[in-house]
């Protein structure tokens, strides 16, 4: 197994932890907020954010994780009816669409949203976190999803990868 691979396998594994992770946190917190509302008589403040925060990094990092595993949602009618020239041209297509967007998109905007909130000092409501650290997740998916797409675009160049 080339180093590269190796290095693939592993960034996988750990954003499949932290994934995980989160995904945890969300259900002990809805878990708790329904305990609190109907058991308790009460509602804690700090949960419906916490779950909102949850939701948004586990949505974005949720993505970069799908564009490592190339199991992003796609329609592939016209590419399977593609012959093999044609199918690798695209996917080198695709994998350039994916890097600009991330770069752009995730990173450059993304930097600039972080950069804003933590200038202006924006905490969110409840839990009083700087809005820079929950946004901060978008730009580092994007650097992740464009280190991917490197990665895919150099196994399509040497005909490791075909779908």
């Amino acid at each position: 197994m080339k180093t590269a691979d190796i290095l693939f396998t592993k960034v996988c594994k750990f954003i499949e932890i932290v994934l995980i992770s989160i995904f945890g946190l969300l259900v002990v917190d809805v878990l708790l907020q329904v305990f609190s509302r109907y058991i308790l008589n009460t509602s804690f403040t700090f949960t419906e954010e916490l779950a909102r925060f949850s939701l948004i990094w586990i949505s974005i990092l949720g993505a970069a994780y799908l564009s490592a595993k190339r199991e992003h949602l796609s329609m592939d009618f016209l590419y399977q009816k593609m012959g093999v020239k044609s199918q690798k041209k695209t996917l080198i297509f695709i994998e350039i669409c994916v890097f600009l967007f991330a770069l752009f998109i995730m990173v450059i905007g993304g930097l600039n949203l972080v950069y804003t909130t933590l200038h202006l000092g924006q905490l969110s409501g409840t839990l009083r976190i700087p809005l820079g650290y929950i946004y901060a997740i978008l730009p580092l998916s994007g650097m992740l999803m464009m280190c991917f797409s490197i990665y895919h675009f150099a196994k399509i160049r040497t005909n490791d990868i075909t779908d």
